[in-house]
């Protein structure tokens, strides 16, 4: 009783969760690109930006661009005609005869008006029905290049420091692409009105085309220097807001919902969740007095200038500086030209403010490209015959030790190797190098003689069938997870004969939709399998491929005895044709290889034969002692 209420106190005075980790990084990642950028060189950008959203549009329907630009021109006409017509049409009303007469004589040129803001009107809805054949294809254009551009990245850049929250950064870029054609479109249209209207009311008086200036420019100036701060603070989340997401999606998918209830975590994934939340928001509440302070100051300087262009255009006019007519289509003019000048401020900030996202995501993309398999074209011919590692060595980006080091090994057809070693000694990562998944940072890996650093990566791969210790369970169905969207036939029946393989004929039929169940028991109509029977379909999927090279990385951890002898007898019966490999910590199902190497820190410490490395009194003896001594 007494224990019970010591641990019922100690429960009661038990230390508050930890808060999530500050994320700091060092070197390129860690520098703000706007850190040292002057705000001459941020309005400079527009330029680039507008050449950038024209090129990306014009590759996805050209037709479209012509249109958006046909309609600018259009506007632009049409303004000018606008205008005209206006002071045209103030003289009669504004001179002598009675009301009838003035209108009389004013109809002809307020028709030429009426006619040329339908214009506008027309025109506009015509540039939206071109933004809408873009904007879409232009948005799936992005994104697929995004996805594309990290599928075929060198699989040793997601070990780079800040890869992840660069990749999470240029996603905002995709995100921006659905309205950057709609504010270069309403940009370039603005821009046009803006001269046009701008050119009349020089033609009136040049005075006051300087103040309607100076009345819009410090809007602009507050509207890019606001930019500048919500991407500070866009930047400064990044890591936060990246880690938050995959938190999200590990705390609220099903598959993993029976840790997270039983294991108690339901409190604690929420205090993270709201804990870096919390973080985001501070700083962005931290910098909303920044903006509050850029926004009245700029505000004020308009409204003194905005003042100053209304009394001088009332100044003109009361001195008969321009006449009573002409000063009324200065107002027009004016009131054009102060909302052309407006839409440029507040598109071009809108445009400045997509730029740094897209530049976030070209840059992604570039460094991504930098990234990705630069080998040589050569074909790797099958069957393969021999794979040869000469002292191979790879070490992971930032780390002081190299993961393989120095290793030699051959391997050939028909030949079972079995890779054991405690956790960290560089098995997997042997296994990559071998697929050649990563390049070898010394020595040479060899297929038939041909150097994987100069081979086609593709024809590598074509020819590799893995089961990695850690494998997916695609939302797609039975079929696909077995061949992976590459049939070898127009049936099922190579489909089959992998399911017969590993012993899953039985679970698949009794599957609502047999082979077209969909494996995902989120979605409506779909299944789910057991553990144990995912690691079989995952095995089924390499089987199917038929490979010269068979990696298998822990095959059998999740399944039952009669399943692990299923999968082992079949690697037996198979082997002839192949290069096979088994990572294992399951010391006696080595007894299938015809050859073990073990690995420590790296290195390859013993190899042989099993009843060989039992006797031998080695690294391999001691792990199976280990094992058996349960």
């Amino acid at each position: 009783m007494t224990s019970a209420n010591t641990r019922e106190q100690q429960a009661g005075s038990a230390p508050p969760p930890p808060l999530p980790a500050e994320i700091t990084y060092h070197g390129g990642y860690a520098v703000n690109p706007l850190g040292g950028t002057s705000f001459r060189t941020l309005c400079a950008r527009l330029p680039g930006v507008l050449r950038r959203i024209a090129g990306m549009a014009w590759r996805i329907d050209r037709r479209a661009v012509l249109l958006l630009l046909a309609c600018q021109l259009v506007t632009g006409v049409a303004a000018a005609v606008l205008l005209a017509a206006t002071a045209r049409a103030m003289r009669p009303v504004f001179g002598g005869g009675t009301a009838a007469d003035r209108l009389h004589q004013a109809l002809p040129a307020l028709l030429v008006v009426g006619v040329a803001a339908g214009l506008i009107r027309s025109v506009a809805a015509l540039a939206m029905y071109a933004e809408r054949r873009i904007t879409p294809r232009l948005t799936t254009e992005t994104d697929t290049a995004l996805v594309e551009a990290v599928c075929r990245v060198e699989a040793a850049a997601y070990a780079v420091d800040g890869f992840a929250d660069r990749q999470e950064a240029a996603e905002m870029g995709v995100v921006r692409t659905h309205v950057m054609v709609t504010d270069a479109q309403r940009f370039m249209s603005a821009s046009i009105r803006m001269v046009t209207a701008s050119g009349a009311l020089s033609v009136l008086n040049p005075l006051l085309l300087p103040l309607l200036l100076l009345a819009v420019l410090p809007a602009g100036v507050g509207a890019v220097l606001t930019a500048r701060v919500d991407y500070e603070v866009h930047y400064a989340n990044v890591a936060d807001r990246n880690v938050r997401g995959m938190m999200r999606w590990w705390s609220t998918t099903p598959k993993y919902g029976d840790e997270v209830r039983a294991n108690g975590m339901t409190d604690y994934l929420l205090f993270w969740y709201r804990s870096l939340s919390d973080r985001c928001d501070r700083r962005t509440l931290g910098a909303a007095p920044r903006a509050l302070r850029i926004a009245l100051a700029s505000s004020l300087a308009s409204g003194v200038f905005l003042v100053a262009t209304w009394a001088a255009l009332a100044w003109l006019t009361m001195t008969g500086r321009i006449a009573l007519a002409l000063a009324a289509t200065a107002v027009v003019a004016v009131q054009t030209t102060l909302a052309a000048l407006s839409q440029v401020v507040v598109n071009g900030a809108a445009l400045f403010h997509t730029s740094l996202y897209l530049t976030d995501m070209r840059a992604f993309l570039d460094d991504a490209a930098r990234r990705a398999p630069k080998r040589g074209a050569l074909s790797v011919a099958a069957p393969v015959e021999e794979i040869r590692l000469d002292e191979v060595g790879y070490r992971y980006p930032g780390k002081d030790r190299p993961a393989v080091d120095g290793v030699s090994l051959t391997l050939r057809r028909g030949e079972i190797l079995a890779i054991v070693g405690v956790n960290g000694s560089g098995k997997s990562t042997l296994t990559r190098l071998i697929t050649g998944i990563y390049l070898a940072d010394k020595g040479r890996v060899t297929w038939n003689d041909t150097d994987l650093a100069d081979a086609d990566p593709a024809t590598v791969w074509s020819r590799t069938g893995l089961v990695p210790q850690i494998f997916a369970q695609w939302p797609l169905r039975v079929r696909e997870n077995v061949n992976l969207g590459q049939p070898r036939g127009f049936d099922d029946g190579p489909v089959w004969d992998a399911v017969d393989a590993v012993g899953m004929r039985e679970a698949v039929e009794e599957l609502p939709a047999g082979l077209d169940t969909l494996l995902a028991r989120e979605i409506f109509g779909g299944a789910e399998l057991s553990g144990g029977q995912w690691q079989r379909l995952a095995c089924s999927r390499a089987l199917y491929r038929r490979p010269s090279l068979l990696i298998l990385d822990e095959p059998t951890s999740q399944m039952d005895p009669r399943g692990e002898h299923v999968i082992f007898e079949r690697i037996k019966a198979i082997a002839a044709d192949r290069i096979t490999i088994v990572v294992t910590h399951r010391l006696e199902n080595t007894k299938v290889a015809d050859r073990i190497v073990v690995m420590e820190h790296g290195r390859i410490t013993e190899q042989g034969r099993y009843d060989d490395l039992v006797h031998a009194g080695g690294t391999f003896a001691e792990l199976l002692a280990l094992s058996q001594d349960r």
